[in-house]
């Protein structure tokens, strides 16, 4: 990590400045996508707890929404399978608080702006900031028109985490860079949510990267949208801090659930996203 990027995360958690103030330069910090609620409320704890132990750095958990306009079809379904379970917002700061007692790991929510707003903005960032939420991304909330959910997000700090991607402009990207806490969420590809093939995710990378570096020098980078296997993250994070996985999370437990062992299966497979295999 530069040093311009060690300056801005002071106004990132503690939590997460450890994160990145702690990293070895050359591993890469792994943030893990996970619907809250799926698949039962009763495993989102477990999960994230076993997420941690096999080598996630962050965890970003998502608030389950009926419109998820920046999700493609996998995490949709599970967004929708949380929400036909009954799952609320004050479920998602039951499943921070419960791991708090337990674990230290940075915890971002994300999602839209809509349940925010009907749960309450003020309501919303204090539940938040008392539960322990790290950071917050808001893909419906462009960086140019987040002034009351800045100053919210100023008020109980929590950061907001904003996303670039390779039709961003470069000034675009430097306005982020300046509003962005604890890191800048690179999208590899235009689109929607979703595992690509590779050759897909290069040819965006290699046409993005490049502004990237030059646009984005006050935060860390973590670059997600596409990333499948160890392979995927190594070739695509190669130039930033790390990466985001989150389709590829869902599609495995989709894989699995009903297996007896789905769990100690599922984290052998978060294993190997970091790792590699043995």
């Amino acid at each position: 990590m530069s040093t311009a990027a060690a300056v801005s995360i002071k106004a990132a958690s503690e939590r997460m400045k450890r994160v990145f103030e702690e990293r070895v330069e050359s591993a890469k910090i792994m943030n893990l996508f996970i619907t809250a609620g799926f698949p039962r409320k009763e495993d989102t704890v477990e999960l994230i707890l076993g997420y941690e132990k096999n080598g996630a750095d962050i965890i970003e958990l998502g608030m389950p929404f009926s419109d998820p306009l920046a999700d493609g079809p996998t995490i949709q379904y599970s967004s929708e399978k949380s929400i036909e379970a009954g799952f609320v917002m004050d479920d998602i700061f039951d499943i921070v608080a419960q791991v708090r007692k337990r674990s230290q790991i940075p915890i971002v929510l994300m999602g839209y702006i809509n349940p925010v707003i009907h749960y309450g903005l003020e309501k919303f960032f204090a539940k938040g900031q008392e539960a322990g939420i790290d950071g917050l991304i808001l893909p419906d909330v462009p960086v140019e028109e987040s002034g009351l959910i800045q100053q919210a997000s100023q008020s109980h700090n929590i950061p907001l985490i904003y996303l670039v991607a390779p039709n961003s402009t470069d000034e675009r990207m430097k306005l982020v860079d300046q509003r962005s806490g604890g890191f800048v969420y690179c999208v590899s590809v235009t689109g929607v949510t979703g595992a690509r093939k590779g050759d897909e995710v290069d040819e965006s990378v290699k046409r993005f990267i490049e502004r990237i570096n030059k646009n984005i020098t006050n935060n860390p980078v973590l670059i997600g949208f596409g990333i499948a296997s160890h392979t995927d993250a190594m070739r695509i994070s190669e130039k930033a801090d790390g990466f985001v996985v989150g389709s590829a999370l869902i599609n495995n437990i989709r894989s699995l659930d009903g297996d007896a062992e789905w769990k100690e299966k599922h984290f052998r497979f978060v294993r190997e996203l970091k790792f590699g295999s043995a």
